[in-house]
């Protein structure tokens, strides 16, 4: 069901809408290497295919996962020799892009600055980290993000109708609810979407006339979860993830896993999970529990190696350690009165004591003079003023009673009462 043509490629239309730049460098043959950034089944191979065909380059597919330097060689010496005896270029697609080490990317380089080939990659992985810096800076980044559920229901009904490349030869009938479960459960992901209706439809026995009917309970068994109220995208998903927070909050371990399993079960993201729970962490905990942050950042990172279901373990293990740590919002709220102030005031000048002084032109205006290096005094401590003129005596962090806060606020307290004896 791959399609050909630019006009039958569905979703992306951040970069392929009409009058876009991407589309335009395609349709008038003016395409230069690029990094195809996306998660799985959202088209990146097929656009190359559909690049290629439409610009009338020699189209090579190189997989990162089966290729070493010998085949990079090889490729680019039969590149070479197209460009030379038929003045053709060719697009290397190569998958899985940041599966190659430095010295197999380097090895591209000269080719793409001899223009023997157009560098197609494609990658999940952020281009940032998996793809050295020279071929970046030769290759523009386009990011592809999961197609919509309506997109996928079109992909879908064309596999249905088609009897050519699809499955309209088996005439399969898809009840309403059983399409909308397998593109909304498909998460994006036009693979997972085609080859669920594909198993569906081969595994469903025909009728007396032939017709294969694949219901929600058919739909389901083929995709292996349970159907739940919960719309990703509506009111629902909202609804959840409040009450997930509220229950974190409202230090509850039990009504907490309940909600992330609901989301979970319902085909949320579980890296979305993973990000908010990361972010309640600094908002309603804070330094009531630093260690809260470096679980939740952990658990983010355990899932990322581990997947579904085992990573789902450590997401569970981080919401009972968020609801039953101790909570304060004091940084959030110290932080808000920040963010208010900067709007407030103006770009208050940095006070000349704390400035740097890395001229002697600087040093003669007085940036740097009369400053105490707390080191040089009894406790590690002097009272020194450290906030603009204008702020002098603001206090926006106010520590609460409860977990390391405590501490904190013990310490604060301590260093306030220095203040005041050097004051007497």
């Amino acid at each position: 069901m791959r399609p050909e043509r630019l006009e039958d490629f569905m979703g992306q239309k951040h970069i392929l809408g009409e009058g876009s730049v991407l589309r335009r460098a395609i349709e008038e043959d003016k395409i230069q290497s690029l990094i195809l950034w996306g998660p799985p089944g959202t088209g990146k191979t097929t656009l190359a295919q559909i690049i290629a065909q439409i610009t009338g380059a020699h189209f090579i597919s190189f997989s990162a996962v089966l290729s070493g330097i010998k085949e990079i060689k090889e490729v680019m010496a039969e590149a070479a020799r197209m460009k030379q005896l038929y003045n053709r270029k060719t697009i290397l697609f190569i998958d899985e892009v940041h599966r190659f080490n430095k010295a197999q990317q380097d090895a591209f380089l000269p080719h793409v600055e001899k223009g023997n080939i157009i560098l197609i990659g494609a990658t999940t992985e952020n281009p940032s980290f998996e793809v050295i810096s020279a071929l970046l800076s030769r290759a523009k980044v386009y990011t592809l993000n999961p197609l919509n559920e309506e997109e996928l229901k079109v992909i879908l009904n064309r596999a249905i109708q088609d009897k050519t490349k699809g499955l309209g030869n088996l005439k399969p009938k898809l009840d309403g609810e059983a399409l909308d479960y397998i593109a909304q459960m498909a998460n994006g992901d036009a693979r997972i979407a085609l080859s669920t209706l594909e198993f569906a439809v081969l595994t469903t026995p025909p009728d007396k006339d032939k017709t294969r009917r694949v219901t929600l309970k058919i739909a389901q068994e083929t995709m292996q979860k349970k159907a739940l109220v919960y719309d990703k995208s509506g009111e629902e998903h909202y609804n959840i993830i409040s009450a997930f927070h509220k229950s974190l909050r409202g230090s509850d371990p039990d009504a907490a896993l309940y909600w992330l399993g609901r989301m979970l079960a319902g085909g949320e993201d579980p890296l979305y999970v993973a990000r908010r729970m990361v972010r309640f962490a600094s908002e309603d905990i804070g330094n009531a529990d630093p260690s809260a942050l470096q679980v939740t950042i952990a658990a983010k990172e355990a899932y990322h190696f581990l997947g579904t279901p085992e990573g789902e373990l450590a997401l569970a293990q981080a919401a009972v350690y968020l609801a039953t740590a101790p909570k304060s919002n004091a940084v959030y709220k110290a932080y808000n009165l920040v963010q208010n102030d900067i709007q407030k005031t103006q770009a208050l000048p940095v006070p000349l004591h704390i400035r740097n002084a890395p001229t002697r032109l600087m040093k003669d205006l007085g940036y740097g003079k009369d400053y105490q290096y707390p080191h040089d005094h009894p406790d590690h401590f002097v009272d020194e003023t450290y906030l603009p003129e204008n702020l002098k005596n603001r206090k926006y962090y106010r520590p609460t009673d409860f977990g390391f806060e405590k501490e904190i606020k013990k310490r604060l307290e301590w260093w306030e009462k220095k203040r005041r004896q050097g004051k007497d």
